[in-house]
Formats: C-alpha cells, structure tokens, sequence
C-alpha cells in the first residue's frame, strides 16, 4: 500500500513539475530560478523527455513490479514531449526566405562573438556577404570594431562605430555596434547606464529620421544574476517605445519571458515584434553553437517597431565552428509604408 501511495506521489510530483515547464506563465514562474533555465531549452528538453519515455516503455514491457508506475511517468513524458513539440511548431522549425531586398531595406546582423573569438576577418566576411548595415556585436572590443570597420571601409561599405564597456575586467564585457554610413549620422552616449551587467547601446541618428538602434546585451539567467536579468528585460521593454526602433543582440531570454512586457497586443517586447517569431524560426537556437540549433536555445533576436515590415529572418549556422559559442542572426526589415 505504501509503495503504490509513494509511487502515485512521484507520479503526481513529476506531472505538476511538467506542467510547470510547459506553461510556466501561468504560474507566475517564467523568470523564477531553475525554471528560466529550462524553459530557454525546450527542444532539448523534449528530446530528454522522448528518451525517457523509450526507457520507461522498455522498463514497463519488461518488469511487471513496475509495469503501471513506468507506463504512468512514461504517458506523462510523452504528453511533455507531443504539447512542446506542438508549441515549438507555431514558432517556427525555420523558414530561411527573403523577400526581393529593396533600396530602402535595411539589413540586420547580430553575433555574440564570446570576447572577439571568431576574428576580424571573419566578421567581416559575414557582414559583407549578407550586406548588412547594421552589425550588433556583443562581447567585441572596439579594437576589434575598428578592424572590422576597416574591412568593410576597404570594400566600399564604411561604416560608423560605437562601443561601450562597463570595465575591462574581460572582452566579454564590451558590446560594439556598426551603422552604415548610409543610414546617416549617428551618436551614442558610450557612458550611458544601460542593461545593468552587460552594457548596451542606444545609438539615434543625429538629423532625427532614422531608426534609434539598440544593440542588446543582457546577462544571463544565472544564479546571483537573477535581479539584473530580470530588470535588463524591463529595461529592453520600456527602451523598444517610440516610432522608430531596430533592436538586436544577445537577449539572454527567449518568447516565454515576455509576458507582461510588451505595451501593444502585436507587439513582443515593449513596443516591439520579434523577427524571428514573425517569420516562422523563433525554435531555432542560436546559443550554445554546439547543439543542433533545434536543440539550443533561441536568445538572440531582432526586434522593430511598426513602422518596419519583416521580410526575412534566418539563424545563420555555417559557422559554428568559428569559435563563438553563438549562432549570427540576419534579418531583413522593410518600410512598413
């Protein structure tokens, strides 16, 4: 009698802790503790849960002490596993299409570099190929910001710089961003207090009739960071307000941690809509660069105001080898009128 109570305990214990991880919204837990962590890996914490239920399915078949406790946890498993495939579906598996890009696009590129790891040259390779105006750049120097400026200078796309740094303890603490010269003139306040831990920039184009550009840098959902994170996410929410905005980088949090910080019903963040939810790949990881990118966690983004149209979105994945433990993301953003 007390094994059957125990085992009916787990077995209600097991199934509320999925549920948890399921729709942690609703329970107020999204940015709790251990339940951030998880909920930022979904597609490898199915594929866990798939696993577990060939194991418990093999158990149950093969021993009769445990044949009801195994068949129990493995239909609570596979529940786990069928509605998280279901939720990672309506974002999107991947849908590398680009519309026909026209004169007055402007094209996006975003790469966590992890401290300058994949070198000047390559950087500047992937912003030259894709034609990006716009290159977010967190945990990159500004020496390596100029190399690559320079590079690009060189093959007739020069490009204005920012960078920022709370110290210089490590290169990870620095976040670089590069605006072309054709989008006009920039400036930023490199001193500003921005994201708590890690700094981001907020560069607006000085004759006032470009996009304000904000290139992301929050810390991570990890233990001791748990606060910063959470008012790093409030921050971005209050700083995507206005008519005009691109904000990229590396986030540190994916779709479920949004509730309650979008200000319009369209809208994913503050006033703004996330690229790659809009077009179909918001459950491809870009982070870490060692997991098959369905597996990984999607915390980097692109995310604009609506006066802009996305019109193209992809995590960039052949280059996982060079060295950042972050994938590059491209994205396209048209004149919404």
């Amino acid at each position: 009698m007390f094994r059957r109570f125990l085992a009916a305990v787990v077995i209600v214990a097991v199934a509320a802790a999925l549920l948890v991880v399921l729709w942690p919204q609703v329970f107020g837990l999204a940015s709790s503790p251990v339940i951030a962590q998880v909920v930022s890996l979904r597609g490898l914490g199915a594929s866990v849960a798939l696993v577990l239920v060939v194991a418990l399915t093999l158990a149950a078949l093969i021993s009769g002490a445990v044949r009801r406790f195994a068949a129990s946890l493995a239909i609570c498993l596979l529940v786990f596993t069928l509605v998280t495939a279901a939720v990672l579906s309506t974002r999107g598996f991947g849908n590398p299409g680009f519309e026909s890009a026209t004169d007055n696009d402007v094209t996006v590129l975003s790469w966590n570099t992890l401290g300058d790891a994949p070198g000047a040259g390559a950087i500047a390779a992937l912003a030259l190929e894709t034609g990006a105006e716009v290159v977010v750049l967190p945990e990159t120097t500004r020496e390596t910001g100029l190399t690559v400026a320079g590079i690009m200078g060189e093959a007739g796309k020069p490009m204005g710089l920012f960078t920022t740094h709370y110290d210089e303890v490590s290169k990870a603490r620095s976040t670089t961003v590069l605006i072309s010269v054709d989008l006009g003139e920039y400036e930023a306040d490199e001193s500003l207090m921005t994201t708590s831990v890690l700094p981001s920039i907020v560069a607006t184009p000085v004759d006032g009739t470009g996009p304000t550009i904000i290139a992301v840098h929050a810390v991570a959902p990890i233990p001791g960071e748990m606060a910063h994170w959470r008012s790093d996410l409030q921050w971005l929410s209050e700083a995507c307000a206005g008519d005009n905005v691109i904000m990229a980088g590396d986030f540190n949090s994916t779709l479920d941690y949004y509730s309650g910080l979008a200000t319009d019903v369209d809208a994913t963040l503050g006033g703004c809509a996330d690229a790659a939810d809009a077009t179909g790949n918001a459950a491809v990881g870009t982070w870490p660069a060692v997991l098959p990118a369905l597996l990984g966690a999607p915390i980097d983004h692109v995310m604009t105001t609506p006066n802009w149209r996305i019109t193209g979105f992809r995590v960039i994945q052949s280059h996982d080898g060079d060295g950042s433990d972050h994938r590059p993301i491209l994205a396209q953003l048209s004149p919404a009128n």
